[in-house]
């Protein structure tokens, strides 16, 4: 069956906590280890709903097993730079989730002005990496120890998708 790809809502809020949490603590993704508070994403997701920020779930039935979002800078000058973050949980990844949930999000985003979306990640993770170059985002430079888990160091990317506008 495949994933439903939807704006995020509050309804979502217990998935989306739950699927974050999974991927952060395989310690190779996400800059984080573990998901925040349940409350705190709860908060956090009243505010993207609220916002009509670029947050998207895929959904198996009614399980969040995916998501994407573009956050935009808060700085006058930077608003129109919009930071991308994504995770889909292992038992459903190579199914083409992650493509669907970035081309949602991404035309999201440009509605709502971004026309810059900055991305970072670690040089060993071929798959996004792959995934983030058949959409269009270009190699900007190389952070050396750019995350560190359990005290091991990894370079990371810095990617970056330009919507030239007109």
């Amino acid at each position: 069956m495949a994933a439903h790809i939807t704006r995020i809502a509050e309804s979502h809020a217990q998935g989306f906590h739950a699927c974050l949490d999974a991927v952060a603590r395989e310690k190779k993704y996400l800059a984080q280890v573990e998901a925040l508070p349940l409350e705190q994403i709860q908060q956090f997701v009243r505010e993207s709903v609220a916002n009509d920020a670029a947050q998207f779930v895929a959904l198996d039935g009614s399980v969040v097993v995916g998501w994407c979002d573009i956050f935009p800078a808060w700085a006058a000058a930077v608003k129109h730079c919009g930071a991308l973050g994504m995770g889909v949980h292992s038992a459903h990844r190579g199914q083409g989730i992650g493509k669907q949930l970035l081309v949602a999000t991404i035309a999201h985003a440009q509605r709502n002005g971004i026309t810059r979306v900055e991305l970072e990640v670690r040089e060993d993770n071929a798959a996004a990496i792959r995934l983030y170059e058949s959409a269009g985002f270009v190699h900007e430079g190389r952070k050396r120890n750019g995350m560190r888990f359990d005290n091991q160091y990894f370079d990371t990317l810095i990617m970056s998708l330009v919507h030239e506008e007109g």
